[in-house]
């Protein structure tokens, strides 16, 4: 890699790191520059892309996450008079509350291991994303997403499976990501080659 291109992601990184806000995140996990993060885990070897925003968000070990993806984050009451964040309770970004009534802001999402999400793509809070899943760049997910399924579009709709269905609940059975790393990067030799790395796990 050329050195003006280095100095460059470095000074980016520098001038416009993350921000953190009640987040817990494995040593050896990474979180780019310019992405904002409130009430986030994240396990070992994800990475979140530079210019994203996350909000009570469950992320797993091995998950890839792609530049401005959009996790989770605050809804409003649309069956009320007014969507307004002024009619509920909690704090607002006007600074003002005309009444308090309750109101779920945030309910978590979840992002399980090994997962892909493409560049520019919005995952609406609440929603899961299972073991192995793929989401095309710029997609729109509404709903959960079963393991080892691929999704695009806007919203996003099943593309086709990663694997046919048995190899694919013997590869989620195989739990590798809860593995050592020392296991990890010994069963990874065969990774390139899925009906070897079944029959070592059988």
């Amino acid at each position: 890699m050329n050195i003006k291109l280095l100095f460059a992601k470095g000074l980016k990184k520098i001038l416009n790191p993350p921000a953190l806000r009640n987040c817990r995140i494995d040593s050896t996990a990474r979180v780019c520059a310019k992405s904002e993060l409130n009430t986030v885990t994240m396990g070992k070897y994800s990475y979140v892309g530079n210019d994203c925003f996350m909000g009570n968000v469950e992320i797993g070990a091995f998950c890839s996450i792609a530049d401005r993806v959009c996790i989770g984050g605050a809804g409003h009451p649309i069956e009320r008079v007014s969507s307004s964040p002024i009619f509920h309770e909690g704090d607002n970004v006007l600074g003002v509350n005309f009444q308090s009534f309750s109101y779920e802001h945030t309910p978590k999402t979840t992002i399980e291991n090994d997962v892909w999400i493409g560049l520019g793509s919005i995952v609406k809070a609440g929603v899961t994303i299972h073991n192995g899943a793929v989401v095309g760049a710029g997609s729109v997910v509404t709903h959960d997403i079963p393991a080892y399924e691929i999704w695009a579009g806007n919203p996003a709709r099943k593309i086709r499976d990663r694997f046919d269905k048995v190899i694919a609940e013997k590869i989620e059975k195989s739990e590798w990501w809860n593995k050592s790393d020392g296991e990890i990067k010994e069963i990874s030799k065969q990774f390139d080659d899925v009906d070897a790395f079944i029959g070592g796990q059988e």
